[in-house]
Protein backbone atom coordinates (compact mmCIF):
# COMPACT_ATOMS: atom_id res chain seq x y z
CA UNK A 1 0.00 0.00 0.00
CA UNK A 2 1.24 3.34 -0.50
CA UNK A 3 0.57 7.11 1.07
CA UNK A 4 1.40 10.29 -0.80
CA UNK A 5 3.39 8.49 -3.40
CA UNK A 6 5.70 6.39 -0.74
CA UNK A 7 5.72 2.76 -0.03
CA UNK A 8 4.26 2.52 3.92
CA UNK A 9 7.85 2.05 4.96
CA UNK A 10 8.95 5.28 3.96
CA UNK A 11 6.66 7.54 4.71
CA UNK A 12 7.38 10.38 7.85
CA UNK A 13 6.88 9.23 11.11
CA UNK A 14 4.02 11.77 11.53
CA UNK A 15 2.03 10.54 8.49
CA UNK A 16 1.97 6.80 9.47
CA UNK A 17 0.69 7.92 13.27
CA UNK A 18 -1.95 9.77 11.46
CA UNK A 19 -2.64 6.32 9.00
CA UNK A 20 -3.50 4.00 12.68
CA UNK A 21 -6.46 6.72 12.96
CA UNK A 22 -7.80 4.95 9.89
CA UNK A 23 -7.84 1.84 11.18
CA UNK A 24 -5.76 0.33 7.99
CA UNK A 25 -4.08 -2.78 9.35
CA UNK A 26 -0.94 -2.32 6.95
CA UNK A 27 -0.12 0.91 8.47
CA UNK A 28 -0.42 -0.28 12.08
CA UNK A 29 1.82 -3.12 10.98
CA UNK A 30 4.38 -0.49 8.98
CA UNK A 31 4.13 1.55 12.31
CA UNK A 32 4.61 -1.34 14.74
CA UNK A 33 7.91 -2.55 12.68
CA UNK A 34 9.66 0.52 12.56
CA UNK A 35 9.43 1.26 16.64
CA UNK A 36 9.18 -2.26 18.04
CA UNK A 37 12.86 -2.74 18.63
CA UNK A 38 13.25 1.23 20.31
CA UNK A 39 9.61 0.36 22.46
CA UNK A 40 10.78 -3.10 23.78
CA UNK A 41 14.10 -1.39 24.50
CA UNK A 42 12.94 1.27 26.37
CA UNK A 43 10.20 -1.28 28.24
CA UNK A 44 12.81 -3.94 29.20
CA UNK A 45 15.72 -1.19 30.28
CA UNK A 46 13.09 -0.27 32.75
CA UNK A 47 11.53 -3.76 33.71
CA UNK A 48 14.41 -6.19 33.42
CA UNK A 49 12.32 -9.02 32.20
CA UNK A 50 11.83 -9.89 28.57
CA UNK A 51 8.42 -11.27 28.79
CA UNK A 52 7.02 -8.42 30.96
CA UNK A 53 9.09 -5.88 28.60
CA UNK A 54 6.73 -7.59 25.77
CA UNK A 55 3.79 -7.05 27.45
CA UNK A 56 4.21 -3.45 27.85
CA UNK A 57 5.76 -2.89 24.43
CA UNK A 58 2.11 -4.27 23.24
CA UNK A 59 0.31 -1.97 25.70
CA UNK A 60 2.31 1.20 24.30
CA UNK A 61 1.58 0.26 20.66
CA UNK A 62 -2.34 -0.16 21.50
CA UNK A 63 -2.13 3.13 23.86
CA UNK A 64 -0.89 4.76 20.83
CA UNK A 65 -3.29 3.54 18.29
CA UNK A 66 -6.07 4.64 20.83
CA UNK A 67 -4.20 8.06 21.12
CA UNK A 68 -2.85 9.08 18.26
CA UNK A 69 -5.17 12.07 17.95
CA UNK A 70 -3.59 13.79 20.55
CA UNK A 71 -0.27 13.43 19.26
CA UNK A 72 1.27 17.42 18.55
CA UNK A 73 4.08 17.78 16.98
CA UNK A 74 5.14 20.77 18.59
CA UNK A 75 5.78 18.21 21.69
CA UNK A 76 8.36 16.54 20.45
CA UNK A 77 8.69 13.91 17.26
CA UNK A 78 6.79 10.64 17.29
CA UNK A 79 9.50 8.54 18.43
CA UNK A 80 10.20 10.37 21.52
CA UNK A 81 6.29 10.08 22.46
CA UNK A 82 6.22 6.78 21.40
CA UNK A 83 9.43 6.07 24.26
CA UNK A 84 7.26 8.48 26.82
CA UNK A 85 4.25 5.77 26.42
CA UNK A 86 6.35 2.86 26.57
CA UNK A 87 8.58 4.42 29.35
CA UNK A 88 5.52 5.13 31.32
CA UNK A 89 3.96 1.72 30.98
CA UNK A 90 7.03 0.46 31.97
CA UNK A 91 7.78 2.31 35.09
CA UNK A 92 3.75 1.81 36.06
CA UNK A 93 4.33 -1.61 35.94
CA UNK A 94 7.58 -2.02 38.14
CA UNK A 95 5.73 0.18 40.70
CA UNK A 96 2.66 -2.18 40.59
CA UNK A 97 4.49 -5.52 40.70
CA UNK A 98 7.45 -4.60 43.12
CA UNK A 99 6.27 -4.76 46.91
CA UNK A 100 9.62 -3.33 48.05
CA UNK A 101 12.22 -0.45 47.16
CA UNK A 102 14.63 -1.69 44.28
CA UNK A 103 18.11 -2.57 45.94
CA UNK A 104 20.38 0.82 46.16
CA UNK A 105 23.43 -1.60 45.19
CA UNK A 106 21.65 -2.26 42.12
CA UNK A 107 21.76 1.46 41.06
CA UNK A 108 25.47 1.16 39.73
CA UNK A 109 24.41 -1.35 37.18
CA UNK A 110 21.79 0.45 36.25
CA UNK A 111 22.84 4.07 35.94
CA UNK A 112 25.84 1.63 34.05
CA UNK A 113 23.45 1.09 31.64
CA UNK A 114 21.65 3.87 31.31
CA UNK A 115 24.76 5.47 30.10
CA UNK A 116 27.75 3.13 28.40
CA UNK A 117 25.94 -0.47 27.30
CA UNK A 118 25.35 -2.26 24.61
CA UNK A 119 21.59 -2.06 25.41
CA UNK A 120 21.56 1.59 24.50
CA UNK A 121 22.04 0.86 21.13
CA UNK A 122 17.95 -0.27 21.57
CA UNK A 123 16.80 3.06 22.11
CA UNK A 124 19.85 4.77 20.35
CA UNK A 125 18.56 8.35 18.69
CA UNK A 126 19.97 11.63 18.92
CA UNK A 127 18.22 12.99 22.03
CA UNK A 128 18.63 9.49 23.70
CA UNK A 129 22.26 9.79 23.54
CA UNK A 130 22.18 13.55 24.63
CA UNK A 131 20.51 12.32 27.36
CA UNK A 132 23.05 9.26 28.36
CA UNK A 133 25.75 11.70 27.78
CA UNK A 134 24.24 14.34 30.57
CA UNK A 135 23.55 11.40 33.06
CA UNK A 136 26.59 10.17 33.04
CA UNK A 137 28.03 14.21 33.76
CA UNK A 138 26.27 14.29 36.73
CA UNK A 139 27.89 13.59 40.68
CA UNK A 140 26.97 10.32 41.08
CA UNK A 141 25.27 10.92 44.45
CA UNK A 142 22.67 13.31 41.94
CA UNK A 143 22.34 10.63 39.25
CA UNK A 144 21.68 7.75 41.20
CA UNK A 145 18.65 9.79 43.17
CA UNK A 146 17.69 10.91 39.41
CA UNK A 147 17.62 6.91 38.42
CA UNK A 148 15.69 6.22 41.44
CA UNK A 149 12.82 8.66 41.20
CA UNK A 150 12.93 8.61 37.32
CA UNK A 151 13.79 4.89 36.60
CA UNK A 152 12.25 2.94 39.81
CA UNK A 153 9.49 5.82 40.19
CA UNK A 154 10.81 5.83 43.90
CA UNK A 155 9.08 8.75 46.00
CA UNK A 156 11.93 11.56 47.11
CA UNK A 157 11.41 9.52 50.81
CA UNK A 158 11.92 6.43 49.49
CA UNK A 159 15.38 7.76 48.49
CA UNK A 160 16.30 9.21 50.72
CA UNK A 161 15.58 6.67 52.74
CA UNK A 162 17.69 4.20 50.92
CA UNK A 163 20.70 6.84 50.53
CA UNK A 164 20.39 7.16 54.38
CA UNK A 165 19.87 10.93 53.64
CA UNK A 166 17.72 13.40 55.03
CA UNK A 167 14.61 14.10 53.00
CA UNK A 168 15.51 17.36 51.92
CA UNK A 169 18.82 16.24 50.73
CA UNK A 170 17.33 13.57 48.45
CA UNK A 171 14.72 16.24 46.85
CA UNK A 172 17.58 18.73 46.56
CA UNK A 173 19.62 16.06 44.43
CA UNK A 174 16.52 14.84 42.71
CA UNK A 175 15.47 18.83 41.70
CA UNK A 176 19.21 19.73 40.69
CA UNK A 177 19.54 16.64 38.48
CA UNK A 178 16.95 17.12 36.71
CA UNK A 179 17.28 20.89 36.17
CA UNK A 180 21.50 20.02 35.02
CA UNK A 181 19.68 17.68 32.52
CA UNK A 182 17.27 20.26 31.76
CA UNK A 183 20.40 22.84 30.78
CA UNK A 184 22.42 20.45 28.67
CA UNK A 185 19.48 19.29 26.80
CA UNK A 186 17.04 21.99 26.29
CA UNK A 187 19.24 25.43 24.59
CA UNK A 188 18.96 28.77 26.59
CA UNK A 189 17.21 27.46 29.48
CA UNK A 190 18.79 27.37 32.79
CA UNK A 191 19.47 24.35 35.13
CA UNK A 192 19.58 23.34 38.40
CA UNK A 193 20.21 24.78 41.77
CA UNK A 194 22.04 23.58 45.31
CA UNK A 195 24.23 20.55 45.47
Amino acid sequence: MHRMGLPLERLPDDVLLDGLMTGDPEVAVAFVRRFQRRVFGVAVAVVGDVQLAEDVAQQTFERACRHAQVYDSRRGSVPTWLMSIAHNLAVDTVRARRSTPVDPEDLSTLLDAVTDTPERHAIADEASAELRAAVSELPRPQARALVMAGIYGMTAQQVADAEGVPLGTAKTRIRTATGKLRAALVPGRGGGRGG
